[in-house]
C-alpha cells in the first residue's frame, strides 16, 4: 500500500483500526477474492462507524481516489453473492 487511507480524526482508535480492516477487505476483494461472509462482517462494523449513506459516499470517493478501489462496487458484489461464496472483482 503506497497511499493513505481516508480516515475521520474524531474516530476512537478502535474505529480507526476496523475502518482500516473494512478497508483492507475492499482491497481482497480486488485483489485475491475475501469470503463473504468475512466481508460483510467487516461492512457491517463499518456501518456502526458511519452510518451515514452521505458518510459512506464521500468515504467510497476519496478510497477510490487515493486506492483506485471501490467500496461501493465490492459492497455491491458482497450483496449479490450467494452465501458461502468467495467475492473477487
Amino acid at each position: 500500500m503506497e497511499y493513505q487511507y481516508p480516515l475521520d480524526l474524531e474516530w476512537s482508535t478502535e474505529e480507526i483500526v476496523d475502518v482500516i480492516a473494512f478497508y483492507e477487505a475492499v482491497e481482497s476483494v480486488y485483489e485475491k477474492g475475501i469470503a463473504r461472509e468475512v466481508f460483510m462482517e467487516k461492512y457491517r462494523r463499518f456501518k456502526e462507524i458511519v452510518p451515514s449513506i452521505a458518510g459512506e459516499k464521500k468515504i467510497d470517493k476519496e478510497f477510490e481516489e487515493v486506492s483506485g478501489y471501490s467500496t461501493y462496487k465490492a459492497i455491491k458484489a458482497a450483496k449479490e453473492a450467494a452465501a458461502g461464496d468467495k467475492i473477487k472483482l
